[in-house]
């Protein structure tokens, strides 16, 4: 179903929806933070049934301690994990080549994990009067790397599934025509068609804020809601030379007529105001030509 013009799109934009979008990265933390909450819980509460299955003299605290200090680790990798995927994604085109690096990424992904652990385990244990032996390390090391190994695929397992779903809730926009990937960009029409939940609509160009950059993205503000399209920032900025946008940085386009205020900064940088209220950030080295576009 084509649903014709932007304000047809608002009712489909559910408040929920929005409401996460707004705060998405909060929400991001909350479920990292939730997830390996119940995995050190299930891992804990497994471990404590083994051993007194089999009578070993293992204090719970210690499984406690072990438990949540692999789990802290694997945390705080998260976003190393993530940085590491912006530079190298999971694409059907170059799969080889995504594939490859994660699959070498395992290896330090697995060390920084290992070492973290051992150290957190050695202040816990030094805390309470103790120390903590983790064995001979060429060994325990190979043995938390085929167990890490397994915990990075899961974990961007659920990366990649999360961004398809959140796709699929928020839509995500496309040109009218595509060419071949190899073919120069060329200009847009007055529309990007935006595909949500098994209906489409049509998104006018002139409606468009101002555009950020994401990874693999470009995000479309349009107002309070915002549209993932697959394309590099570079392409866009040639595709939208003649439709009144300006790269303001190496992050942001925006729609010159969106632009309310500037205020300018000692060190060079600025940061425009639009007329929804949006901050975009303007540095120095686009700041001529925004200038130079704005007259």
């Amino acid at each position: 179903m084509l649903l014709l013009g932007h304000k047809h799109a608002t009712s489909l934009q559910p408040s929920t929806l929005q409401h996460y979008l707004d705060h998405r990265r909060r929400y991001e933390i909350l479920l990292w933070v939730g997830f390996f909450m119940i995995q050190w819980i299930a891992n804990v509460w497994v471990i404590v049934f083994d051993i007194e299955r089999v009578d070993l003299d293992v204090r719970v605290w210690e499984i406690i301690v072990w438990e949540g200090s692999s789990g802290l680790m694997f945390g705080l990798l998260i976003p190393l994990l993530l940085a590491f995927d912006r530079a190298f994604p999971l694409r059907l085109d170059r799969w080889r080549r995504g594939v490859l690096a994660h699959l070498l990424f395992t290896v330090p992904f697995s060390v920084a994990h290992v070492v973290g652990m051992v150290a957190i385990r050695k202040l816990v244990y030094a805390a309470v009067g103790g120390s903590y032996d983790f064995g001979p390390w060429p060994v325990e090391l190979f043995y938390e790397y085929l167990k890490d190994f397994r915990t990075y695929l899961l974990l961007l397992a659920l990366i990649y599934l999360y961004r398809f779903i959140l796709l699929r809730l928020q839509g995500e926009a496309q040109f009218l025509a595509e060419g071949r990937e190899e073919a120069p960009p060329e200009p847009v029409v007055d529309r990007f068609l935006v595909k949500k939940l098994g209906r489409e609509f049509l998104v006018k160009v002139n409606d468009i804020d101002w555009i950020e950059a994401a990874g693999n993205y470009v995000n479309l503000h349009v107002g309070q809601r915002l549209y993932p399209l697959r394309e590099t920032m570079t392409n866009i900025e040639a595709r939208l030379t003649d439709a009144g946008f300006v790269r303001v940085h190496r992050s942001a386009i925006v729609n010159m007529d969106r632009i309310a205020e500037i205020s300018p900064f000692d060190t060079g940088d600025a940061e425009a105001r639009l007329e929804t209220g949006a901050v975009v950030p303007i540095s120095r080295r686009y700041r001529s030509q925004l200038r130079e576009q704005l007259a």
